[in-house]
C-alpha cells in the first residue's frame, strides 16, 4: 500500500495553453533522479491517481512536475486548475528504474525524449552526485512539435555549459522548420543516420546505450529501428543490453 502525504502548491508555470508545470512542497522520502511519484485527488468515493516523473533533482526540496493537458483527462484537467496554496496528495515513496544506476557503463549515453518526457532527464542531469562519470558523452535530444514547446530549453543550455563539453543538446521539431533545429521524427532521423551525423557521435552496440522516454509511439518505433538496424538489444537487469525505455502514458 502506498503511503500518501499532503503536498502544498507553491508555484505554477503556465508555459502554453496545453503545457504547464507545478512546484510543491511535501514531506516525501528521498528519491533517485529519474524516478516518479504518484499524484492524486481524493474524491468522495475513489482516489484518482497518475504517475509523474520529477523534473527537479533529489537534493531540491521544490518538487517539480511537468504536464501536458489531456482533453477530458481525469487528472490533468484538475491539475491545470490548481492554485498556489492548494493541496494535492503525493506518494511518500517514489518508484521506477529509469535511473543511471540501472544503465551499464558506456562511452555514449543517448537520452531521447518527446514532449514532457524530458522531465526525468532534467532531474538526472541536475543531480551532480549521480553516476554521470560512467559516460564519456551524454547526448540529450528533445523532440517536440513546435519550437514554442521547448519550455525547458534555457535549463538545458545552462546544464550544457555546466558539463563542460560532456553534454550535447539537440532539438528536433516534427511540425515546423525553425532555425537550425532538426526536422522530423526521432526514429526516422536515426534510421537515415541524420541524428548521428549532426551530433558527430556513433549510436551503436559497441559504444552506446539509448534511453527512451515519452510518447509510446516514439518509444515503440525507435526500439524497432535500434533493434533491427542498429543491432541493439533491450536492457534487462539480469541481461545487459543497450535500450532502456519509459512510456509517458
Amino acid at each position: 500500500m502506498n503511503e500518501w502525504v499532503v503536498g502544498r502548491i507553491i508555484k505554477i508555470n503556465q508555459w502554453s495553453k496545453k503545457l504547464f508545470s507545478i512546484i510543491l512542497h511535501a514531506s516525501i522520502d528521498p528519491f533517485i533522479a529519474g524516478q516518479f511519484a504518484k499524484l492524486s485527488f481524493q474524491d468522495i468515493h475513489k482516489k484518482t491517481t497518475r504517475a509523474y516523473s520529477y523534473v527537479n533533482s533529489p537534493n531540491n526540496k521544490n518538487l517539480e512536475f511537468y504536464f501536458v493537458l489531456v482533453p477530458h483527462g481525469k487528472i490533468t484537467d484538475r491539475l491545470s486548475n490548481l492554485k498556489v496554496n492548494d493541496e494535492i496528495l503525493i506518494t511518500k515513496k517514489s518508484s521506477g528504474f529509469f535511473t543511471l544506476k540501472e544503465i551499464p557503463i558506456c562511452e555514449n549515453l543517448w537520452m531521447l525524449a518527446t514532449g514532457t518526457g524530458i522531465g526525468p532527464y532534467l532531474s538526472i542531469l541536475q543531480d551532480y552526485n549521480n553516476k554521470i562519470k560512467k559516460f564519456k558523452n551524454i547526448i540529450l535530444v528533445h523532440a517536440v512539435k513546435y519550437h514554442h514547446e521547448l519550455t525547458y530549453y534555457n535549463l538545458m543550455k545552462k546544464l550544457k555549459n555546466q558539463y563542460n563539453g560532456k553534454l550535447h543538446v539537440h532539438i528536433i521539431l516534427s511540425q515546423e522548420k525553425y532555425g537550425n533545429y532538426l526536422l522530423g521524427r526521432i526514429p526516422n532521423l536515426i534510421k537515415d543516420n541524420t541524428l548521428e551525423t549532426v551530433v558527430g557521435l556513433p549510436m551503436d552496440p559497441i559504444s552506446s546505450h539509448v534511453m527512451l522516454c515519452g510518447n509510446p509511439n516514439m518509444v515503440r518505433d525507435t526500439k524497432v529501428v535500434l533493434i533491427e538496424i542498429k543491432n541493439m538489444k533491450k536492457h534487462f537487469k539480469r541481461r545487459a543490453g543497450h535500450i532502456t525505455s519509459e512510456n509517458y502514458w
